[in-house]
């Protein structure tokens, strides 16, 4: 299932969200510009090394010019190929101006942050000695999803279901389509730990306790930073 609208409006112009989107489209042209010796060390540099992080958190130095702490920022805003980027830039676009909405814009780039942080560090968690680089907004962004079911919950989710030819669309609250994404998460989750050679981060592929934990911490951190607080919504209803 693919989401490509919502029809909650919002009052402001989301310019985080924007420039995020910018940010890693921009990002992305960087690494598209590296050749692949030079784009595989990049990676190395700026994505989170689970193996390298542990290191780093027991105070043995790795010895790379960007502190490990300081990937987990950085690796949010690299990507793997195109498909990995415009599917995590399509869900920023639909769910992000909403959170950004109620939060206003500073909170908002400080949960948005601060998801991916914690959405790593749940990643790491359960592959503490992977040499793997783990990259990419999923995490953050699920920690918007997050933030967004709990205040929106029955907002509508216009979506499409690619079958070969045929793209038959979908109307359903916004409940539905993010809690059975978060469970197909955590359920992918759960069996990367019985079968980390062919799901998960030991051999690389999806960061799936990235989007479970993600999703939780967005849930948490949204309310604590002001998800609920009222302000007038006059903008009429409208696909956004």
């Amino acid at each position: 299932m693919v989401p490509i609208r919502d029809n909650n409006p919002t009052e402001i112009t989301p310019y985080v969200t924007f420039g995020l989107i910018a940010a890693n489209v921009l990002a992305f042209l960087y690494e598209a510009s590296l050749p692949p010796q030079a784009l595989d060390g990049f990676l190395r540099l700026a994505a989170v090394v689970p193996k390298e992080l542990t290191l780093s958190f027991a105070g043995i130095s790795v010895h790379q010019p960007v502190p490990e702490w300081a990937t987990l920022i950085t690796s949010q805003f690299l990507h793997g190929g195109l498909l990995h980027l415009a599917g995590n830039m399509l869900f920023l676009w639909i769910f992000g101006n909403n959170v950004e909405d109620k939060l206003g814009h500073f909170k908002y780039l400080l949960f948005y942050l601060s998801c991916g942080i914690l959405a790593s560090l749940s990643q790491w968690y359960f592959s503490q000695n992977s040499s793997i680089p783990s990259l990419g907004a999923s995490g953050a962004i699920a920690g918007v999803m997050g933030a967004y079911i709990l205040r929106f919950p029955t907002a509508e989710i216009l979506g499409v279901i690619p079958l070969g030819f045929f793209f038959p669309t979908f109307r359903v609250p916004a409940y539905f389509f993010l809690g059975f994404w978060f469970i197909q998460q955590a359920f992918y989750g759960v069996a990367s730990l019985e079968t980390p050679t062919n799901i998960g981060m030991e051999n690389g592929g999806i960061a799936y306790w990235a989007h479970a934990g993600g999703f939780l911490f967005g849930a948490i951190l949204g309310p604590i930073l002001g998800l609920f607080s009222d302000k007038p919504r006059t903008a009429s209803r409208n696909w956004g």
